[in-house]
């Protein structure tokens, strides 16, 4: 009896709830969204600021610190250039050759200057369109006496020490003499040319290679123009380009360089710093 009653009941007590108010659902607030804003913000890409590091030896006139500690010289002058050309930012790391080389195949510096194109080289390194010529000479005591010597060979074969910096590249023939059991003894390594002057003045080597430029340069700032003079061997003239980091810069980057070069070739600005340091 119970159970009819509740069945009996129920069918009134939803028509009552459905003839009861309606309670339409809560408006929410609009807010005010700039979508076009925030997609642009989070899904563009942002452009990568050209930023490389550029490791030098003092090596004037190419490249050395001068006036108000700034990096200078014809090399640096030319780089700056060429990054305006791509706008480009550099900061500078010194260190020696040698230690230049090591963080080169590392990434730690993105290129150095001067560079002669070896095989070994290419290994750990990309390498610019060469920017210009070097000439390595034989300097040698003014008052040491005669050495009517005709080329380096000679030189060597009458026993004579010779100064080179230690990872320079001085072309075939040094390289050549320098692998060779019976000449390898007589090459006394530096890591600066300042040191090979020295140890010629003290007599601990005969004489030493250096490039014409930079030869002239140091004599002539150090006074030493009086005691070292240039015997007048020459081991010829040799390209020089600039070496990146295969680590830390892509061939897009070097490729970028080379028009840069190819750009201030073509406005005069190249030859204007050339004049400038009388190369």
């Amino acid at each position: 009896m119970e159970r009819f009653s509740l069945v009996f009941i129920l069918p009134f007590v939803l028509m009552l709830l459905a003839c009861g108010p309606q309670v339409e659902p809560p408006v929410p607030e609009a807010v005010d969204v700039d979508v076009a804003e925030d997609v642009t913000a989070e899904t563009l890409p942002q452009a990568e600021a050209c930023e490389l590091t550029m490791g030098f030896d003092a090596w004037e006139p190419y490249q050395y610190i001068g006036v108000g500690n700034v990096v200078t010289g014809l090399d640096v002058e030319i780089v700056h250039a060429i990054a305006e050309t791509m706008d480009c930012s550099i900061t500078m790391q010194q260190a020696t050759w040698v230690e230049l080389l090591n963080a080169l195949r590392s990434g730690e510096v993105d290129f150095v200057l001067g560079a002669s194109l070896t095989e070994d080289r290419q290994q750990f390194a990309y390498f610019s369109d060469s920017y210009r010529e070097e000439s390595f000479i034989l300097y040698v005591r003014r008052y040491g006496g005669s050495m009517p010597y005709q080329n380096i060979t000679e030189f060597m074969q009458a026993g004579h020490k010779l100064g080179i910096v230690d990872e320079y590249y001085y072309g075939d023939e040094i390289t050549q003499l320098y692998n060779d059991d019976n000449y390898h003894q007589q090459f006394v390594g530096a890591i600066i040319s300042e040191m090979n002057m020295a140890r010629l003045i003290d007599e601990d080597i005969d004489g030493f290679l250096e490039d014409s430029f930079v030869g002239a340069s140091i004599l002539r700032r150090k006074g030493l123009d009086e005691f070292i003079e240039p015997h007048g061997i020459d081991l010829g003239s040799s390209e020089v380009y600039v070496m990146f980091s295969q680590q830390s810069v892509t061939p897009e980057t070097v490729a970028a360089f080379n028009e840069g070069l190819r750009q201030i070739k073509a406005d005069g600005t190249y030859q204007q710093i050339i004049e400038k340091y009388g190369h």
